[in-house]
């Protein structure tokens, strides 16, 4: 009689009842074990009665149908009947619509992990383990689960959690060989705890076979393999077939929908068949180490966030040290500079400092390319190369000629800074300027007409040698400059849309005669009203510089 098998998991495939009994369930002792469960373990069973072939019921715990009929009592089935056991159906006879899309699974197993997992509780409540045998095996796994959640409450690194869950898997189940496979960042898959009853495991013990990374890593399934010369899910893995392997369990780690690898045993030897029982144990004890090795994966992530945040609070306080810690004094000026990074360190650098006597204030800005840490670190050079010209009285111009040299010989080709250098006589009220690439200053008349500081050169650093000229003007009382990195006008809304030059030049001369600070709050104001709350995506530096009325 042939039997044409949909099980609720898998593939359909076909069967042939030749014998006097066939038992039909999920427990791998059955005749025709079935991918389904909430099927029981023995289920339902055909048998034959003289010349008739019956159905009966075996005390399951969802019931058989025949034809859409319960089978409270051994029934007789004919060709064309269509037997329903849980979510499987097997009709007897060829199936009314197949085309050739059904494969004979044979003995090989295969269940989802997930679902496996969902329903391990419901399935090995001990009332439903018969025997006394049964019950102490039942006992005797559940014990060394909880142990191996006990052994693995502590710290441990990930190699030594898939050793300890390999060291049990052998203790219970007595492979001969043994492999986890991790996947790796490129998506392949790896060797990366093996072991075998011999010492030495080779990869010849367990073959890396794509078909069973299909099925388990993929898919999610864990399978059980009894013979795989015997399976056509396997004709094809060579890999498998050449090595002499029997039977093999194999279930994935499974975190949530993604799986980080599996746990594969095998065995040669033909006495050593794995069945169900030994799958469900190995897919406890693969979601156990799946779970491990995700809570592992997260305490090194938090312990290196949290060595990342104690390195960029060291940057940050070493970045301040190289601020001006104060503004200085500057008779007949007043002066304010803030200075907010975007990313904890940040890329801008300012000074202000006086010399000649206190007869000269040099207000120096710059924005490093980039952000972050390697930002900060070429801002910490500029401030070193830049000391030494600065104190010796050189001009704007030859200051960024040094500077630029230097920086293009210690720097890669890729960092760069653009600065904008003034240098203002107290006496006089003249000043002379260099920008080196940067954003325009801002100069504001007291009467509220504007001027424009615009690039005299190149970024410093960008090429070897650079030429750089000077440029100057005179402040009027109540004149007001204001110096400013891109963070300020490059700053975006949801649309994309920058705050730009004009919002910011509007702004400073709307509110160009309250206190410095003030100015400082108001543009902070208006930026946050533009952006709409959204965070700054780069650093935000801005120095004011106003001679005070006669």
């Amino acid at each position: 009689m042939k039997l044409s098998i949909e099980p609720a998991d898998g593939l359909p495939f076909k069967r042939s009842f030749e014998g006097d009994s066939m038992v039909i369930g999920r427990a791998s002792t059955s005749d025709l074990a079935l991918a389904d469960p909430f099927l029981s373990r023995h289920h339902a069973r055909l048998f034959r009665e003289g010349d008739q072939v019956m159905i009966e019921d075996l005390k399951s715990r969802n019931g058989t149908e025949l034809n859409g009929v319960r089978v409270e009592q051994p029934m007789p089935v004919r060709s064309g009947d269509e037997i329903k056991v849980s979510g499987s159906r097997i009709q007897i006879g060829e199936p009314t619509s197949r085309g050739d899309t059904t494969v004979d699974l044979g003995a090989t197993i295969l269940k989802p992990a997930s679902e496996l997992l969902r329903s391990v509780d419901a399935e090995s409540r001990p009332d439903d383990v018969v025997g006394e045998d049964a019950l102490r095996s039942y006992a005797a796994r559940i014990k060394r689960i909880n142990e191996i959640h006990e052994a693995l409450a502590g710290s441990i690194s990930e190699d030594e959690l898939l050793t300890l869950i390999l060291d049990r898997a052998f203790e219970e189940l007595e492979p001969e060989a043994g492999v986890i496979f991790r996947r790796q960042e490129d998506g392949n898959f790896e060797r990366s705890i093996t072991r075998s009853q011999r010492g030495v495991t080779t990869d010849e013990d367990i073959p890396l076979s794509r078909s069973l990374i299909e099925e388990v890593c993929v898919k999610g399934m864990a399978a059980v393999v009894i013979d795989a010369a015997t399976d056509e899910r396997f004709a094809e893995a060579q890999s498998i077939i050449m090595s002499g392997l029997r039977s093999l369990v194999a279930a994935p780690l499974l975190d949530g929908a993604d799986s980080l690898g599996m746990i594969v045993l095998s065995s040669k030897a033909a006495k050593r068949e794995f069945d169900e029982e030994d799958m469900q144990f190995l897919v406890s004890m693969a979601s156990i180490a799946a779970l491990k090795i995700r809570n592992v994966s997260l305490a090194h992530e938090a312990a290196q966030r949290k060595k990342l945040e104690e390195d960029l609070a060291l940057a940050r306080r070493i970045q301040e040290s190289l601020l001006p810690a104060s503004i200085p004094e500057f008779s007949g000026f007043e002066l304010y500079a803030l200075n907010i990074p975007s990313r904890g360190v940040s890329g801008d650098y300012y000074n202000i400092q006086k010399r000649a006597d206190g007869r000269e204030c040099v207000i120096f800005i710059a924005d490093v390319s980039g952000k972050g840490i390697p930002a900060s670190i070429l801002t910490a050079s500029l401030e070193a190369l830049s000391a030494g010209p600065i104190e010796d009285g050189d001009s704007p111009d030859e200051i960024c000629t040094v500077l630029s040299r230097r920086l293009y010989k210690r720097s890669p080709p890729e960092k760069y800074a653009t600065a904008l250098l003034a240098v203002v006589d107290r006496e006089t009220g003249k000043a002379v300027y260099t920008n080196a690439g940067h954003n325009p200053g801002l100069l504001v008349r007291a009467d509220g007409s504007t001027e424009e500081l615009g690039s005299s050169g190149m970024p410093l650093g960008l090429v070897g040698t650079g030429d750089y000229s000077e440029h100057g003007f005179t402040f009027e009382p109540g004149d007001l400059l204001c110096l400013y990195t891109d963070g300020l006008t490059e700053a975006e809304n949801a649309e994309d849309e920058e705050f730009g030059f004009e919002r910011f030049t509007e702004t400073t001369v709307a509110h160009r005669s309250d206190p410095l600070e003030e100015i400082a709050k108001s543009l902070g104001n208006e930026i946050n009203t533009f952006t709409r709350g959204i965070p700054p995506a780069d650093d935000q530096t801005v120095v004011f510089v106003r001679r005070l009325p006669t």
